[in-house]
């Protein structure tokens, strides 16, 4: 299985609660997905409000030959600088997430040492204005392994049914 094949299946399944863009992601992203959501909870009417929450998530999604620790710093950085510009706090604001996922052919071991320890965060106006986590996954092609920092182990289960899958369609 490619990386273009693996990203196709990943934006496939994202596309269904995300908008997805892969016409004209920002460089060096190969694709991004945004989510958006905001609950109210009312009293009786819904001009009696007695609270808002709005969360957000960007996903950007790379793809790497061989996944280095310079390639990775680069990506790290502007993953995570790309979805701060994005948050505009206020005082409904909850969160405001960043996920980056890495589809590479290889990953040296340096990189994924890296990747583990990983973590991002920021909170605006002492966490009143809401918060920000750093979700990080890396697929690495060659092993058929997927690697998570702290933050993206809810996603790592997700990812790894698609090496599952591939190795379902091989004994086919």
């Amino acid at each position: 299985m490619t990386k273009e094949d693996v990203l196709e299946k990943a934006l496939r399944s994202y596309s269904a609660y995300y908008d997805v863009n892969r016409e004209t992601p920002e460089a060096p992203f190969a694709a991004e997905a945004v989510f958006h959501s905001h609950s109210s909870t009312y009293f009786l009417t819904k001009s009696a409000t007695i609270g808002e929450a709005e969360s957000n998530e960007y996903v950007f999604f790379a793809l790497a030959d061989r996944l280095d620790e310079e390639n990775f710093q680069r990506l790290d950085s502007l993953a995570w600088e790309k979805g701060l510009n994005r948050v505009t706090p206020h005082a409904n604001h909850r969160n405001s997430d960043v996920s980056l996922i890495i589809i590479a052919s290889s990953v040296t071991e340096e990189a994924e040492r890296m990747v583990r320890t990983r973590s991002h965060y920021k909170n605006y106006r002492f966490s009143l204005q809401g918060f920000s986590h750093y979700h990080l996954i890396v697929l690495d092609l060659s092993r058929e392994k997927v690697t998570c920092n702290r933050q993206g182990r809810s996603m790592k289960k997700i990812f790894s049914k698609i090496f599952t899958l591939q190795e379902k369609e091989r004994k086919k």
